[in-house]
């Protein structure tokens, strides 16, 4: 079924409305669907290279009011929406796991997910449904989902095709990686 989803999103990235498509998919994805739009913004950005910072844009913004929405459930849906989410993701365990570090690390954890491939959807609604401040996770969103597709779209504007394989071969190394540097530097800035 999955796999059945990913090909249709692929798909939609050559329609000629996949400007709408995208919107869609990157709104959606931050609340309840399972497939990033990033399979979506590649092969438009190689399509159409002139118009790799307005796709970035669209998924960027479509993303954080989609984040807003998975707020909105946590806060307001949890047991309608929020908890069957988690659920079908098998991610109760990560919520829980989530509480436990929340409190301290909240921001953090809303811009890891938001740059890598931790599925974002459960922070955004994780935030609404333990309470994290609107406002600093509103921004938080910003910042990752505008650092993740405007880097995506930047290095496949940059190096076409062939960045295109090295992004879907180490993607998830390279989302670990960004991680990783989140923490040292919410550690750096937690002793200073």
């Amino acid at each position: 079924m999955l796999r059945k989803i990913y090909d249709e999103t692929i798909a939609l990235s050559r329609h000629r409305h996949a400007g709408w498509g995208l919107a869609g998919v990157s709104f959606l994805e931050s609340s309840v669907f399972p497939v990033p739009p990033d399979v979506m913004l590649i092969p438009m950005v190689l399509a159409d290279r002139a118009k790799a910072w307005q796709h970035a844009l669209v998924c960027t913004l479509a993303s954080v009011a989609g984040a807003a929405l998975g707020y909105a459930i946590g806060l307001y849906l949890w047991d309608v929406i929020g908890a069957p989410t988690f659920a079908f993701y098998g991610a109760e365990a990560a919520f829980e796991k989530f509480q436990n570090v929340y409190a301290e690390w909240g921001i953090w954890i809303v811009l890891a997910a938001a740059i890598s491939f931790l599925p974002f959807k459960v922070a955004t609604i994780a935030s609404g449904a333990l309470g994290l401040a609107f406002l600093p996770f509103l921004l938080t969103s910003l910042i990752g989902r505008a650092i993740r597709f405007f880097l995506v779209a930047g290095l496949v504007y940059a190096f076409g095709e062939k960045i295109e394989r090295f992004i879907d071969r180490y993607f998830n190394i390279l989302s670990i990686a960004a991680v990783l540097v989140i923490m040292l530097l919410a550690y750096w800035i937690g002793t200073s």
